[in-house]
């Protein structure tokens, strides 16, 4: 998704939630400092022409293993899930609010990562992006820099949704996902609102 076309979304959303593009802006450039590498040649190989499954990390995530086919996309902590069943995801979609060692472990296996800078989480990502010794992707939802990309969405789940349409995925299964989730607090449920309408736009309606 070209920049321009998501940037009408990306302010709504700003709006929405009360947050600061500036912020944004600031954990992008501290992503691109931090990240010494650029693996999306790596990620669009695992996704290009393939079939793809996102998982997202709702709590129904662990009946629909049997979904499961083809590149397997993490949304954050739904790695951990995965794990659990001994299936090692493809790529792990976080912005580092549910990282754990898993995540160095992942890594040093070759499970590409891909990083999101948001504006309030600078700190996680000087912590944890050192740590990570495998393939690295970075993104942001603001406007992109050379090694720092913006494939569109929001929440970790929806972003690796877009990134699959965007790298060429032949077909995109989703599972993992609840994003009628009323057991979440007001935030949570904003994001899962936002998640679903950005979602649309590309096709998904869940």
């Amino acid at each position: 998704m070209r920049f321009a076309d998501w940037e009408p979304h990306y302010t709504a959303i700003l709006e929405y939630f009360g947050f600061e593009r500036e912020a944004d802006e600031a954990a992008a450039r501290q992503l691109g400092v931090l990240a010494d590498r650029d693996d999306v040649g790596l990620l669009e190989a695992l996704i290009r022409d393939r079939v793809v499954t996102v998982c997202g990390n709702a709590p129904c995530l662990a009946e629909e293993l049997d979904q499961v086919e083809g590149t397997v996309l993490a949304a954050d902590a739904a790695a951990e899930v995965l794990v659990s069943r001994e299936i090692r995801p493809d790529a792990v979609f976080t912005d580092l609010d549910g990282a754990t060692d898993l995540f160095i472990d992942l890594s040093r296996q070759g499970t590409v990562m891909v990083v999101h800078a948001h504006g309030d989480n600078i700190p996680l990502l000087r912590h944890w992006v050192p740590l990570l010794p495998g393939p690295l992707v970075a993104t942001t939802q603001a406007a992109p820099l050379p090694s720092v990309h913006n494939f569109g969405g929001f929440t970790d789940g929806d972003r690796a949704v877009f990134a699959a349409n965007e790298l060429g995925a032949a077909q995109i299964r989703i599972i993992g996902f609840d994003l009628a989730d009323r057991n979440v607090d007001p935030v949570k449920r904003g994001k899962l609102f936002w998640a679903g309408e950005l979602l649309r736009l590309i096709g998904y309606d869940l």
